[in-house]
């Protein structure tokens, strides 16, 4: 997923972000509400993660911004530093999906993050965003850079799975028996052929923040790559 977290403790900011990039989520941080608002009016997120005391506001201000402009459908959760029941009435009553005492613990949060972006789409996200990639599953497209990119079927395929997994080692048997099919006749090769386009086409160098590994013997695994 790709998380909006607006916290402007900078020591929270960088633990909650190495949590959620651990967890395999792209991240982008706000450590002011005005900040956050900006950014939600020029592109979009998965879910957003909001400190609710802020310099310049609280969470409230980008909660009846979000539910006013953009409706219901985007999940939000909100961190409190105190067990206040007036701050969580507000918070709920305000748009919050969900809410969490500091200091939040890594598991719990990733939890609450998966289940809040369930209730909003419990068919699944049909948009995988990371970083500079969107993929519509349903639609067929892949934005990079917010620029569609032409791929085949199986190449798209392809994206989807190696996105939808990454860091993992992907063996070429693996590869086709989930893209190809366990009774198809092509061979490893045919792998190796995709991997290399669908490298060329996205990118995938680690320029745009991900990177083709070729791993001797075994496979390929996708890798985020720190700008």
């Amino acid at each position: 997923m790709h998380i909006g977290l607006l916290e402007d403790d900078p020591i929270q900011q960088v633990l909650l972000e190495l949590w959620l990039r651990k967890s395999l989520h792209s991240v982008e941080t706000f450590s002011a509400v005005g900040d956050m608002l900006t950014a939600l009016k020029g592109g979009s997120f998965d879910i957003l993660l909001l400190d609710w005391t802020l310099p310049d506001g609280n969470a409230g201000d980008v909660l009846r911004w979000v539910r006013q402009s953009l409706g219901w459908k985007l999940p939000i959760v909100v961190l409190t530093s105190h067990d206040d029941e007036q701050i969580v009435v507000d918070a709920l009553q305000t748009g919050a999906d969900d809410f969490m005492v500091k200091p939040a613990k890594q598991h719990e949060l990733n939890a609450r993050l998966l289940s809040a972006s369930r209730r909003a789409m419990p068919d699944g996200l049909p948009v995988i965003r990371m970083g500079a990639y969107e993929i519509d599953v349903p639609r067929h497209r892949l934005l990079l850079d917010g620029t569609a990119v032409t791929l085949t079927q199986k190449e798209f395929d392809l994206s989807v799975y190696l996105f939808q997994n990454p860091a993992k080692l992907m063996s070429r048997d693996h590869l086709l028996d989930r893209i190809w099919g366990i009774s198809s006749e092509v061979d490893s090769r045919t792998v190796d052929t995709h991997i290399s386009r669908i490298r060329k086409k996205l990118r995938l160098d680690g320029k745009m923040g991900w990177k083709m590994l070729p791993v001797y013997g075994h496979g390929y695994r996708l890798e985020r790559v720190d700008l």
